[in-house]
């Protein structure tokens, strides 16, 4: 199960959002587990994610507890991938987010071709992943599906907030802040990347997709 399921949005906002979680349990397969969340993760870095996670440590993007004023003017937008890499030394789980299908695709076949004897866990459109695994010569195990939202709607905020505030599972980028962001692109105060990426710094499990926020947020812009 994934909490990435309950991402909010049409299904065509999601044709750039595939998120591949390795998972190995304890007790049962996690002897040389950190080793294998390592190799899993070098493994998606050479097809070109757009972000990467260690569900203990963070991933690509990540707030600090030490700015200063210069901060604006020197801060890198993301830490270098091998110390996300390098952080994994327990049993955890860990994540990689694409926005292509093909580059999944490649990735599912070179994890077909290792054999890591984890769980793999892909979260995006059935029907997409399905395909994905197909051509990959992976016979999927099972599917879940989220049942959307119940209850008075009526006081959720709006789509554009909801499609970014969602895109972490764990609730750590509040409905208020992306609306910040989203206010901040409208009126020129920062561009669409670059909201995105103050966004991204929240999800501490890297399962954000820039990408798509990015498009989310030009849209809100436009009024599309």
């Amino acid at each position: 199960m994934t909490n990435t399921l309950h991402r909010f949005g049409a299904p065509d906002t999601f044709r750039n959002d595939y998120i591949i979680f390795a998972m190995p349990a304890r007790g049962i397969n996690e002897d040389g587990a950190p080793e294998k969340l390592q190799r899993f993760l070098r493994m998606a870095l050479e097809h070109q994610p757009v972000n990467i996670g260690h569900a203990l440590k963070g991933g690509l993007f990540r707030p600090s507890q030490n700015l200063t004023p210069l901060a604006h003017w020197r801060r890198h937008d993301v830490v270098d991938p091998e110390e996300v890499v390098r952080g994994i030394d327990a049993c955890s789980t860990v994540a990689a987010v694409f926005d292509d299908p093909t580059k999944l695709e490649a990735f599912l076949r070179d994890l077909r071709a290792a054999n890591l004897g984890i769980s793999i866990n892909i979260s995006g459109l059935t029907d997409e992943a399905h395909t994905c695994c197909q051509r990959a010569g992976i016979t999927r195990h099972s599917v879940e599906y989220s049942l959307g939202f119940r209850g008075d709607l009526n006081r959720l905020p709006d789509r554009h907030v909801l499609e970014l505030s969602t895109m972490c599972g764990h609730g750590m980028i509040s409905n208020n802040f992306a609306r910040k962001m989203i206010d901040w692109v409208k009126e020129g105060r920062r561009p669409a990347p670059q909201a995105a990426t103050y966004l991204a710094r929240f999800c501490t499990c890297g399962v954000f997709n820039p990408t798509r926020a990015i498009r989310i947020l030009e849209a809100a812009r436009l009024g599309t």
